[in-house]
């Protein structure tokens, strides 16, 4: 997410002239695609526990019946898995997130900023420059063209990713590799991309949302208080695109996280329907709220998660850009 050059005013002996910041300094794709990678699998790893948590609460209906999830809360299941699986439980499916997570990222990252560029061409576009709309406008679409085609492009690793994190007392994949050679085989190579149509509705609304809030806070940020660290810009205005993405396309995601985990472990499955069959199953058996389960450990998660991945990636790249012309 690279800033444009900023136009400032001074006062020059009674005259107003303009102050023409200069951009920030470019890095290659390697650096780029190592910037947006090493964020995304560091900000998973620092929140990892409680993405654990989300994944847990969130396919609870699947299995439970009502009375019994009315006692569940984010202790009493934090501390079920300290005393039945270990505190190192709390990264199982770690080491598949950070492989997820590292071309995901890069991918997603790498493709935002060159959709953004290419719509910045667009003709309309271009005339109204200058235009928040306009800006609004790019960084929404580029955001969810981003998130959709990095997505669809590290899609397996994602279906394992939350089916090692949800498995608890009984193991039936064994890692990676085991997990993507049983999907496979049992459910066919398309067992691989279920629930890939629910995640690109979630993850397209859900990036777009997110740069488009990160970059219209940072950029009214930065034009108001300039001399602010661009370290804790990142990190509050990333943490606050990601509260609201989350909260947006929260039953989305619950219902992508259902549909990934359908037949898994030989289990019976319990949607039969499409999409919308799936969402009116949940209301009607676990209520309207039965659509945000998993909320609170989803906040608590995405609010460091968000930030540190954006505060990561814009440090990293200032760092790398002083390298490449030091």
């Amino acid at each position: 997410m690279q800033m444009e050059a900023r136009v400032g005013m001074a006062v020059d002996g009674g005259g107003v002239r303009k102050l023409v910041q200069p951009p920030p300094k470019q890095i290659g794709t390697v650096s780029q695609l190592l910037a947006g990678g090493v964020a995304g699998a560091f900000s998973k790893t620092c929140t990892a526990p409680l993405a654990r948590l989300t994944i847990l609460f969130q396919i609870q209906g699947m299995h439970s019946n009502v009375a019994a999830l009315r006692k569940v809360s984010i202790w009493n299941e934090a501390s079920r898995i300290i005393h039945e699986e270990g505190f190192r439980a709390f990264w199982k499916g770690n080491l598949v997130t950070i492989a997820h997570r590292l071309p995901y990222s890069s991918v997603n990252f790498y493709s935002y900023e060159h959709y953004k560029k290419l719509l910045k061409m667009v003709p309309r576009l271009q005339s109204h420059r200058d235009n928040v709309s306009a800006d609004l406008c790019v960084h929404f679409v580029g955001g969810g063209m981003a998130g959709i085609t990095a997505a669809t492009s590290t899609y397996p690793l994602d279906l394992v990713r939350t089916r090692l994190a949800a498995q608890t007392n009984f193991t039936y994949y064994r890692g990676i590799w085991h997990a993507l050679h049983t999907i496979s085989k049992e459910e066919g190579i398309f067992g691989l991309y279920k629930g890939l149509g629910t995640t690109l509705l979630t993850v397209g609304p859900s990036i777009a949302i997110s740069f488009s809030v990160y970059e219209t806070l940072r950029s009214y940020w930065q034009s108001n208080r300039s001399d602010d660290s661009p370290v804790v810009i990142s990190l509050a205005c990333g943490s606050l695109s990601g509260i609201a993405s989350s909260t947006a396309t929260f039953p989305l995601d619950l219902v992508r996280r259902r549909k990934q985990l359908e037949g898994a472990g030989g289990r019976a499955r319990v949607y039969t329907t499409g999409l919308y069959g799936v969402f009116r199953h949940i209301i009607r058996t676990e209520g309207f709220r039965g659509l945000y389960r998993g909320i609170l450990p989803e906040y608590y998660k995405v609010v460091p998660g968000v930030g540190i991945c954006f505060m990561t990636y814009e440090t990293l790249k200032m760092l790398l850009a002083d390298i490449a012309t030091g």
